[in-house]
């Protein structure tokens, strides 16, 4: 799976069974990148595979730009190397995807406008990639490893996707030769580090999390990013059981779910992972269970990033095991609300539709997507934070 920005960034998706594979061409450098001019616009005495010298491995290759056109071109902090920049001047310029024909985000890709690359041009940017997992806990787990790649893919850096699932659940939504070919179990994947993992949701809020038939092995997985993985992103209820893990802080079931798209302001203006957020916004909401204000201030671990009045914290900062809990779906389609809508319909659970959702509250008319934006800024925000701050050196993460 792909994507591309609105400025030619492009984000490249690789899928494979054990690993999926996004690369980033054409990438937007930040200012604090640019350090001095140089009439060339590129420099070239560094391995971009390797450390600084003298450095801890904490500062990694930065992505290369293009020089710029109206003015003296500067130089990357980082040192292109010149065999990237000579492979470029061509015509056969990378395309922005490479997954197989047969894997359902295939056709979704495509119709958005997303292009298909070879192995051999993935693999032409030659440094060490971001790896990020992703535990998929979702039923629909195509619709939803669509979203999360959509996301993280529209970064300026390469990142390893690896998609996983719990070891012994069996889906039942989703075709066992979609998860043989695609995903690899916990069991399988708990021996390797990550810079980055997500953990979805899961539909059984309605449970006690101790009721959940595979809490004992997710319990394991919280455990083990203290030791295997640099940051841990849990998405709703995902986010909620990490809370509980951690700090033993429980959901409280609502009288009526929340459900739609609700105003939220940033509390913490100045954290990194709001750069760029605007002082309020719209975030969808969809769940039947709360984190309350009073339980998490009462944590001194703790931090609310982004907060409603409607519908109580959305973003959670837990600095000492390294972790974000957000509770809402910045990650959400357009129409994954009016989906739901109609399910929960279907089964005579909600009656009401979602709020602030339907123009008018027509639901004859499509729904606008109000949140896009934002989902990109956290998501690239938390992936921008991460290769910042994690080791060049895989096996250092968790040392």
């Amino acid at each position: 799976m792909g994507g591309a920005t609105a400025d030619g960034r492009i984000a490249v998706l690789d899928f494979g069974k054990t690993n999926a594979k996004i690369s980033v061409v054409e990438p937007m450098p930040k200012m604090s990148d640019v350090l001095a001019p140089d009439v060339e616009g590129v420099t070239t005495s560094r391995d971009l595979t390797q450390p600084r010298a003298g450095s801890t491995g904490r500062n990694r290759a930065r992505p290369p730009r293009r020089p710029r056109r109206q003015h003296t071109p500067r130089a990357i902090a980082t040192d292109r190397p010149a065999a990237y920049l000579s492979e470029r001047q061509g015509d056969d310029r990378p395309m922005p995807i490479k997954i197989p024909a047969n894997l359902p985000a295939h056709d979704v890709l495509r119709h958005e406008g997303v292009q298909v690359m070879s192995e051999e041009t993935a693999q032409r940017q030659d440094i060490r990639p971001l790896q990020i997992g992703l535990l998929n806990l979702m039923p629909k787990k195509v619709q939803t490893e669509t979203q999360f790649a959509r996301l993280i893919g529209a970064t300026p850096l390469q990142i390893d996707l690896t998609l996983i699932r719990m070891s012994e659940h069996q889906s039942r939504n989703t075709s066992a030769a979609h998860l043989e070919a695609f995903y690899q179990t916990f069991a399988e994947a708990r021996s390797r580090k990550f810079d980055g993992l997500i953990v979805t949701g899961a539909p059984i809020e309605h449970l006690e999390f101790e009721e959940v038939s595979y809490w004992g092995e997710l319990g394991e997985v919280f455990d083990w990013t203290q030791t295997n993985v640099h940051r841990t992103l849990g998405v709703c209820w995902g986010g909620m059981a990490m809370l509980h893990h951690f700090h033993g802080i429980p959901k409280h079931d609502l009288p009526a779910k929340a459900f739609g798209c609700f105003r939220h302001h940033a509390v913490d203006a100045a954290s990194a992972y709001l750069q760029g957020f605007s002082d309020s916004f719209m975030v969808p909401v969809s769940r039947w269970t709360e984190v309350r204000v009073e339980d998490v201030d009462l944590n001194p671990d703790l931090r609310i990033l982004i907060d409603s009045d409607e519908v109580g914290p959305c973003l959670v900062a837990d600095p000492l095991h390294r972790a974000l809990y957000m509770f809402n779906h910045l990650e959400y389609d357009s129409t994954t609300l009016k989906e739901e809508f109609k399910r929960d319909l279907d089964a005579g659970r909600v009656s009401e539709a979602p709020v602030n959702y339907f123009p008018n509250d027509d639901q004859a008319l499509p729904p606008a997507n109000l949140w896009r934006s934002h989902g990109a800024l956290l998501y690239g925000n938390w992936i921008n934070d991460i290769y910042q701050t994690s080791p060049y050196d895989l096996s250092r993460i968790g040392a």
